[in-house]
C-alpha cells in the first residue's frame, strides 16, 4: 500500500496534472490517500511527483 498525501496546490500546473491528482483522489492541500501499489498507480505518481509525499504504509 502507498499512503499519498497532497503537499502543492493545483493552482499553476498544467491541466493534464490536475486530472492525474483528481483521478487519484486528491482534492485539497494536507488530503491523504491509501492506493495499493501496482504499475498505474506509481505511474500517475511520477507524473505528479513534485506536487505529493509518498510513503510505503503496511496495511
Amino acid at each position: 500500500m502507498l499512503k499519498i498525501t497532497l503537499k502543492r496546490s493545483y493552482i499553476g500546473i498544467p491541466e493534464k496534472q490536475q486530472k492525474v491528482l483528481r483521478a487519484l483522489g486528491l482534492r485539497k492541500i494536507g488530503s491523504t490517500i491509501m492506493r495499493d501499489e501496482n504499475e498505474a498507480i506509481r505511474g500517475m505518481v511520477h507524473k505528479v511527483s513534485h506536487l505529493v509525499t509518498v510513503e510505503r504504509a503496511d496495511k
